[in-house]
C-alpha cells in the first residue's frame, strides 16, 4: 500500500481539512485551558495530574490519531490520483538486425552476431505479453522473418538462424520494417485500431547501399519515412573501435560507427543508444522492455488514504474507549 498523490479528480472536497485543523486547535486550547483553571483555582490534585499528562504522551495519542484519520479521510474524498505502472496490452515492435560480414568481429566475446543473438532472444522472452514482436534482418537486402506477433517461438527460431552476409543495406531495413508494422496494423483493421509502435536496430556500421544514406532508399531516408508514419526507429550501435574481421587471410578493421545511427534515431524520433559487450546490451535491451512494455497512467489513489484513515479513526476511539477519555 503507498499513499501517493500527483493530482486531485475533486479538490474542492480538500476545503474539509479545515475540520480536523479546527480540532487540533481546539484540543489545544482545551489542554491549556484546563491547566490555567487548576492554577488559579488552587486545584492541586488536577494541576498534578495536567502535568502527568503532559509528561505521559500517549494520553494525547487519541485525539492525534483522530485528527490524522480525518486528514488522511478528507484526501481520500478528494479522490487523489497517482501514476501507475501498468502493463501495455497493445504495443508492435520490430526487431532490425545487422547480419553483415562485421558482425563477425570478436572485440565483443564471443562475436557481435552471437552476442546479439543471446541478447535478441532475452529481449524476446522479456517483453510483456501484449506486445506483438516481429524480426527483420539485412546485410545487402532486408529479409522479413517474422510478422508481428505475440508469439515468442517463431522470433527465438529466426534470431538463432542468422546467417551472415556481404554488404549493409540498413534503409532498406527500415523500409522493411515500417511496412511490417503498416501490414499488421491494417490487418486490426486500420490506422485508428492500430497500437503504438517502434522498430528497434541494431547494427555496428555505415550503410554501404546506397553510399549515400540521403539517397532515396538510404536509411537517413528510410528514417524520415518513418517519422512521418510515426514510428520512431530506436538505434542500438553495437560493438568497439577495436573491431575486425578476416577476409581471406586479410585482417579488416571494422569500427563501429556510432555516428550514422544516431542521426537515424534523431531523424525518426527515436533514442540512440550504444553498447560495446553483451552486458552493456542487455542493459539496453532492459530498458527497451522497460518503455516499450510498461506505461504510467494517472489513476484512482484514494484506496490507501481511505484504509490509514479508516484505520486512525477506529484506533482514536477504541484508545479513547480503554482510557475513558472524552474524544476531543
Amino acid at each position: 500500500m503507498k499513499l501517493s498523490v500527483t493530482d486531485f479528480q475533486h479538490p474542492w472536497w480538500l476545503v474539509l481539512i479545515v475540520v480536523p485543523i479546527a480540532l487540533a486547535a481546539g484540543y489545544v486550547i482545551a489542554q491549556r485551558s484546563k491547566r490555567r483553571r487548576s492554577i488559579r483555582f488552587g486545584n492541586m490534585p488536577a494541576l498534578r495530574a495536567s502535568r502527568t499528562d503532559r509528561r505521559n504522551w500517549l494520553v494525547h495519542v487519541p485525539a492525534v490519531a483522530l485528527v490524522l484519520g480525518l486528514v488522511a479521510l478528507v484526501i481520500a474524498l478528494g479522490a487523489p490520483q497517482a501514476e501507475q505502472r501498468e502493463e501495455r496490452n497493445r504495443a508492435t515492435v520490430m526487431l532490425v538486425m545487422d547480419v553483415s560480414l562485421s558482425m563477425e568481429a570478436t572485440d565483443v566475446a564471443p562475436s557481435r552476431l552471437q552476442a546479439a543473438q543471446i541478447a535478441a532472444k532475452d529481449f524476446a522472452n522479456n517483453l510483456t505479453a501484449g506486445v506483438n514482436l516481429g524480426l527483420v534482418s539485412f546485410a545487402g537486402t532486408s529479409n522479413l522473418l517474422v510478422a508481428p506477433t505475440t508469439d515468442r517461438g517463431p522470433v527465438e527460431r529466426a534470431v538463432d538462424g542468422l546467417e551472415l552476409d556481404q554488404r549493409t543495406a540498413t534503409g532498406e531495413a527500415i523500409y522493411s520494417a515500417t511496412q511490417a508494422v503498416e501490414s499488421f496494423s491494417a490487418s486490426l483493421g486500420g490506422p485508428d485500431a492500430a497500437p503504438p509502435a517502434r522498430i528497434v536496430l541494431l547494427s555496428d556500421g555505415k550503410e554501404t547501399i546506397p553510399q549515400d544514406p540521403n539517397a532515396e532508399r538510404g536509411a537517413f531516408s528510410a528514417a524520415r519515412a518513418a517519422k512521418e508514419k510515426e514510428i520512431p526507429v530506436s538505434t542500438i550501435s553495437f560493438g568497439t573501435i577495436d573491431g575486425y574481421v578476416d577476409i581471406e587471410g586479410t585482417q579488416q578493421t571494422v569500427p563501429v560507427d556510432d555516428a550514422s545511427l544516431e542521426e537515424i534515431a534523431d531523424l525518426s524520433g527515436g533514442e540512440a543508444y550504444t553498447a560495446s559487450s553483451l552486458e552493456e546490451l542487455d542493459q539496453v535491451y532492459s530498458t527497451l522492455e522497460e518503455q516499450i512494455g510498461y506505461e504510467y497512467r494517472l489513476s484512482d489513489a484514494s484506496r490507501p488514504w481511505l484504509i490509514v484513515g479508516s484505520i486512525l479513526a477506529f484506533v482514536s476511539a477504541g484508545l479513547s474507549l480503554s482510557t475513558s477519555q472524552r474524544l476531543p
